[in-house]
Order: C-alpha cells, then sequence, then structure tokens
C-alpha cells in the first residue's frame, strides 16, 4: 500500500511505499519541504513503518529542492526517538552531494546517529546494497 502526500498546491511531496520484496520502507520527498510538511510525512513514515514491523527505511531526498533545517531539530529531539522505539534500526538517507538538502542530512545524522545505524549516500545502489547487507547480518 502506498501513501501519497500532497502540499497546499496538490503537488505531491512525499511517496511512502512498503517493499516487501526488500523489507524495507521506502520514501520519496520531492521539491521544496515545509516544517508542517516534513512533520506529516515523517509521522506518517512512522506508521508505515510500524504498521508493517519493519526496521529498515530508505529515504530518498534526490529530489529535494533547498535545505529543511527548520526541521532537523524536530527530527531529531522528536520523530527519531519514537521511530527507534517502534523497532527502527536502519536509516538509508540518499542525498545529492551538491545539494542544500545534502546539508541538512548532515545536521540530521550528526544528531541521530548515535541512536540507530545511519548512513547518507549519494545514490539509490549505495544505499540499497547497505541494508541489504544488514539485513543479511541480522538473520
Amino acid at each position: 500500500m502506498s501513501t501519497n502526500l500532497t502540499n497546499g498546491f496538490g503537488n505531491s511531496y512525499l511517496s511512502i511505499d512498503y517493499d516487501a520484496a526488500n523489507g524495507w520502507v521506502y520514501n520519496r520527498w520531492v521539491g521544496y519541504q515545509t516544517y508542517i510538511g516534513i512533520v506529516a510525512g515523517a509521522d506518517s513514515c512512522l506508521h508505515t513503518l510500524r504498521e508493517n514491523a519493519c526496521a529498515y527505511l530508505l529515504n530518498d531526498n534526490r529530489e529535494v529542492v533547498g535545505p529543511w533545517d527548520h526541521a532537523v531539530g524536530w527530527i531529531v529531539n522528536d520523530w527519531a526517538p519514537r521511530a527507534v522505539a517502534q523497532g527502527l534500526t536502519h536509516f538509508a538517507n540518499v542525498v545529492s552531494p551538491e545539494s542544500m538538502a545534502a546539508l541538512s542530512a548532515r545536521s540530521m545524522y550528526q544528531g541521530i546517529a548515535d541512536r540507530l545505524q545511519m548512513r547518507l549516500f549519494s545514490t539509490i545502489e549505495e544505499a540499497q546494497g547497505w541494508l541489504r547487507e544488514a539485513q543479511q547480518i541480522s538473520k
């Protein structure tokens, strides 16, 4: 089942899918991200993770426009503890290295990397490989 969130203009800014074949939740963020949109999207992601008893998240920010520093504190102090408490163990975050979003991702990483296994990647293939490797180790 897929979840698609839209902004006030009716444009999709996040799609959330449980990828049963790979055993992870896949988030695809698009465009400029507002604080309210990030909170709504991240909370929706928690629902999908919980519903599927999933410990692996593939978060794709390659299409994000601009920084999202305005939500890093909330992610670190509110979302991450709830995600870990419900079983999230591995968080692969894909960003375009030259983007403003990459700076926000690095700030988030610094705030939550000590609570769960999180890595930043510049390609989706690297992120998928890391998640697959983590799943093999946990078997």
